[in-house]
């Protein structure tokens, strides 16, 4: 498209007669159309996914002791209130704004500029802003799950710098990679939902935000039990619900790539659930919090792949899954890392598997892609190069971002706060009378 001296535009192509060009008085804007079905599915997706955040804080709550429960709850919230905040001034940009240099977005979108009710390219046949409100979601339930790595022993006002620097830093960056016309895209590499972007991102840097925090007193000298393993588990219930949304939402459509994406994630949950109890089911009682702990493993593994693999596919992703990462936390235990609550061992594993069994079991049945198992090693090798990537600069970049909050701030409370308990000693509050 070009315009002719006299400011008429022009179209010019070329036939095989010559060359053809056709001049009109105006040129006609022809919008995508917004569709009803499908904004209302991403509605309802994007309030299930908002519900993991609290999910989320209850899945922890459970799991810390009751002297810490309302400031692990606390940090859920608080995640959801920091990353809505960025997302909307710039980390929306900066995860799909204008491709720089393969790595991050332009200021295109800026304070939401540009982003209106019309439908946009990157949005499909739904409003542009709810697209962005639907990613939204997903940056804070990523970083209210980091918060397993500092459980009760984090200083607030740390927490909220730590928070946006790494929003910033790390998942916004990530975000870009792989959905935003980055160099992974490029690339080939497929993530339906987030298994590199959410899972990977948030467990890897868990682990390096855990290594730099620090134990919690008395780690590894007594046990430092659950206080609530109903409320944990209750947790766990509101993320097998949400993450129908997060995984079938995805598809940003209302059809039957969202009912086979809302199908796997169930079943991968299910073979997780029961593959994670019957490990250790070997070394004792099948334990329910175990049960439930298998379950979000296998939710983990199926979410990068959930709009490429079958239902058979998804059992053998959420079983293994099961299995692999119960066996990474009794690594994590046995090598004495206070990455308290374990989001390493199911998120970081879970996400890395689940990564490369996306390359592994795609089939053309559910999407145009195919994996190993169909003779396309390119597509593995895209999804370890991508997914050893994002490893390598979540930890790197998070380590290194704890270091400099730490030393400029301190990441961690003091004894005494930590004795007491951060409720009381962070919030002034407590749980229970």
């Amino acid at each position: 498209m070009w315009r002719s001296p006299g400011g008429a535009p022009r179209l010019r192509c070329l036939t095989n007669f010559g060359q053809l060009t056709i001049e009109a008085s105006y040129i006609r804007v022809i919008k995508l159309t917004i569709d009803s079905g499908a904004t209302a599915w991403v509605l309802v997706s994007t309030a299930m996914v908002m519900l993991m955040t609290p999910g989320v804080g209850l899945f922890y709550g459970g799991l810390v002791r009751s002297k810490t429960v309302v400031s692990m709850i606390g940090l859920s919230f608080l995640a959801l209130a920091l990353a809505s905040v960025q997302w909307v001034l710039f980390g929306y940009s900066l995860s799909f704004g204008t491709d720089i240099g393969g790595f991050v977005g332009g200021l295109d979108f800026l304070g939401l500029r540009g982003v209106g009710m019309d439908a946009a390219p990157l949005a499909g046949s739904i409003p542009h802003v709810l697209y962005m409100a639907f990613q939204l979601v997903f940056a804070a339930v990523t970083l209210a799950i980091l918060t397993s790595a500092v459980a009760e022993r984090v200083k607030i006002s740390s927490f909220v710098v730590f928070g946006l620097l790494w929003t910033t830093l790390v998942y916004d960056p990530l975000a870009h990679w792989v959905w935003g016309g980055g160099w992974a895209a490029s690339l080939g590499a497929l993530d339906f939902a987030g298994g590199t972007v959410v899972h990977i991102s948030s467990g890897f840097s868990a682990l390096a935000l855990a290594l730099v925090i620090g134990k919690r007193i008395g780690f590894g000298s007594y046990v430092l039990e659950p206080h609530n393993i109903p409320m944990a588990m209750i947790g766990a219930g509101l993320l097998w619900f949400g993450w129908f949304g997060f995984n079938g939402g995805s598809a940003l459509a209302a059809d039957g790539l969202a009912a086979n994406a809302f199908v796997v994630t169930n079943i991968s949950a299910a073979a997780g659930a029961l593959a994670w109890m019957a490990a250790s089911w070997l070394k004792g009682k099948p334990s329910a919090l175990g049960m439930v702990s298998g379950g979000i493993a296998g939710l983990v593994a199926i979410t990068p792949a959930a709009g490429y693999v079958d239902s058979l596919s998804a059992i053998a992703i959420g079983g293994v899954a099961g299995v692999l990462c119960y066996r990474a936390l009794l690594f994590r235990v046995g090598r004495e890392l206070d990455e308290s609550l374990d989001a390493w061992a199911v998120h970081g594993v879970g996400g890395l598997w689940g990564a490369i069994a996306t390359g592994i079991f795609a089939t053309a049945a559910v999407n145009q892609y195919t994996g190993l198992l169909y003779g396309n090693v390119d597509q593995f090798i895209a999804q370890v190069i991508a997914a050893g990537a994002s490893v390598i600069y979540a930890f790197g970049m998070t380590y290194i971002l704890a270091k400099l909050v730490d030393a400029f701030m301190g990441l961690r409370v003091s004894e005494d706060e930590e004795y007491v308990g951060l409720d009381v000693a962070q919030l002034g509050e407590k749980a229970y009378a």
